[in-house]
């Protein structure tokens, strides 16, 4: 039995929609593992932080590919604004990917200079999120 994208996300509704904490799917085309809560993201999904070429400037870059957004809910606060001073555990803001939330952390200390997305749009692997001054 193989599951293609839409058997995928009705699990993924299916289990939103239930009392479920954890689920894992092994088959021998797909492997499916699902948390709720604060997800761990992967050390090779990290954000990653490039020196500008300026100077003291950091890029914090997306991850993954997936949705962006500032605040943990419509309505809500934004995780960081310009000229918060950030450290490197400090959240700053969710890319959804597939309805699953994924906190992202700064992983540099430092001050927002600069905001490089916008709220609650598509943002690619790489791209710039923030821009901090160390």
């Amino acid at each position: 039995m193989s599951l293609d994208d839409d058997d995928v996300r009705e699990i993924l509704r299916l289990i939103d929609e239930s009392e479920l904490d954890e689920l894992r799917i092994d088959t021998p085309e797909l492997q499916l593992h699902v948390r709720r809560g604060r997800v761990s993201v992967p050390a090779d999904q990290q954000p990653s932080t490039t020196a500008h070429p300026a100077g003291d400037l950091h890029a914090i870059e997306s991850p993954m590919l997936g949705v962006f957004y500032r605040a943990s809910a419509p309505g809500a606060d934004p995780y960081v604004e310009l000229g918060a001073r950030v450290e490197p555990d400090t959240v700053v803001c969710l890319i959804e990917v597939m309805k699953m939330m994924n906190s992202i952390v700064a992983g540099v200390a430092g001050t927002i200079v600069e905001i490089c997305a916008e709220n609650a749009e598509l943002v690619e692997h790489g791209q710039p999120l923030f821009r901090v001054e160390a």
